[in-house]
């Protein structure tokens, strides 16, 4: 799926024993380490609905009053993914997940914010699962809340520009957060300055991304003419759906559709065109994907990417690390509240709003003069470059016609002059073309993807 889910088993949260396990409630749920490096904690979004954030402090700070030093707010995708877990050990955070410095960490370039969004998500939790959002808007306004919990009384905070940067479907939260949280600040609400949105392989048009599959499968030799009818046929009518309003069914066609591409390609991995995904089932249903089938697959590539002996096994069970030593570490996550455990809930709950485009909301944003960067890894199925650039293309925004006449510059990393991607920017959109990347870029080519975030924060280090 588009995005991905881990397979947790079903943990419901016994509000009388949680006021118990508290002990005090928001106040002893904030922690810290002694050089102030790190700050973690819970904000109470909603009554009984609690959001847990992570924040770490670059020691490669550059003080400069004329360009603050940037702050990076990292949106993982699922619904229901981890940013805390995942975006953090797995991707960009300091360590990696046999807790080694990580090389490439994007605190290199700026301070990094993880939350562990929607609510049910990662170490959020709700204490009734009704309190799940069930759409992008709602999720954006605990997000909304959760930043003006932690902005509006730190001036530290408010002098750097937040620039939300987000992958697979947190693309959708990142655009509907960048618009809540500008109405805040235009309202005084939110003392925070909004750097950027940046749309890492991002959901944003399920319908471009669908009618993508079939023809990129089929120019890399995994889809022949049959599996191209049998894609092309699913995805009209996931169109149709669509255009009714029928997001649930449409949810339900795309299950379909990825058993489809599964089968008729040989299990080729979503992630990246050039792996295999391992899956034994031709055929995956939406309830086996909300129970976590498309975040195995996830798992395996990372897994197969990880350098260090043992691979997914010992050292890089990420379960095992959050619900072990990160749990140790942070204090404050209740007993009975697993890593993940109600993230399935968060899957089935936003159902109806999955399959929901937001290019008009990245219109808004750019007709706001807000900067915009879009950036896609060249191997990525689920979230395509050939799909992103169909949405791009549906854009309104007057400069959309300048952008698409201008030329691309390439991009480098290191001494050698090999080529590693492309870009090209016109007034507040930008957009990256990753070489040699699938879904997860950071992973796949973390030099070329520290490089860009600093041009896309601007920082000076």
């Amino acid at each position: 799926m588009s995005c991905y889910l881990h397979r947790y088993e079903t943990v419901f949260i016994s509000i009388l024993l949680l006021l118990l396990l508290l002990d005090g409630g928001i106040a002893r749920r904030h922690e810290s380490t002694e050089d102030g490096l790190e700050e973690w904690g819970y904000v109470e979004v909603r009554p009984k609905a609690h959001m847990f954030w992570w924040l770490y402090r670059s020691p490669n700070r550059v003080e400069d009053p004329s360009k603050p030093w940037p702050i990076i707010l990292w949106l993982q995708g699922g619904p229901g993914a981890s940013g805390v877990g995942i975006g953090n050990f797995e991707e960009i955070g300091p360590l990696d997940t046999s807790l080694k410095p990580r090389n490439s960490t994007w605190l290199r370039k700026a301070d990094l914010l993880f939350v562990d969004n929607p609510v049910g998500t990662g170490y959020s939790f709700a204490e009734d699962s009704n309190l799940i959002v069930k759409t992008d808007e709602e999720a954006a306004t605990d997000l909304t809340k959760l930043l003006e919990e932690l902005f509006n009384t730190n001036e530290s905070l408010q002098k750097s520009p937040l620039y939300i940067v987000a992958e697979s479907y947190g693309g959708k939260f990142a655009i509907t957060l960048g618009l809540s949280a500008l109405k805040a600040i235009e309202t005084g609400k939110l003392k925070l300055k909004l750097g950027g949105v940046a749309l890492g392989d991002s959901w944003i048009s399920p319908e471009d991304f669908v009618f993508s599959w079939g023809p990129l499968l089929k120019d890399v030799s995994r889809l022949d003419n049959s599996g191209v009818r049998k894609s092309n046929s699913l995805a009209r009518k996931i169109k149709q759906q669509i255009s009714k309003g029928r997001y649930v069914d449409a949810t339900n066609s795309w299950s379909k559709l990825e058993g489809v591409i599964s089968s008729s390609s040989n299990h080729v991995d979503i992630y990246n065109f050039l792996l295999n995904s391992g899956e034994s089932s031709g055929s995956v249903t939406t309830t086996e994907l909300s129970q976590g089938m498309s975040m195995k697959r996830y798992s395996r590539y990372l897994s197969s990417l990880r350098a260090f002996p043992g691979g997914a096994g010992l050292v890089g069970d990420l379960d095992s690390l959050m619900d072990g030593e990160i749990r140790k570490k942070l204090k404050i996550i209740p007993p009975n509240v697993t890593w993940g455990g109600q993230a399935n809930f968060v899957f089935s709950a936003m159902a109806g709003d999955f399959m929901r485009p937001r290019i008009n909301e990245v219109d808004e944003l750019l007709n706001k003069g807000v900067s915009v960067s879009v950036y896609n890894g060249q191997l990525d199925v689920i979230c395509s470059t050939m799909g992103t650039e169909a949405w791009i293309e549906k854009l309104k925004w007057e400069g959309l016609e300048s952008f698409l006449k201008m030329e691309r510059t390439p991009l480098f990393c290191g001494k050698e002059k090999i080529t590693k991607g492309f870009t090209k920017s016109y007034k507040n959109l930008h957009f990256y073309w990753i070489l040699g990347a699938g879904h997860f870029v950071p992973v796949d080519q973390p030099c070329i993807a520290l490089n860009m975030v600093g041009a896309i924060t601007q920082s000076l280090a």
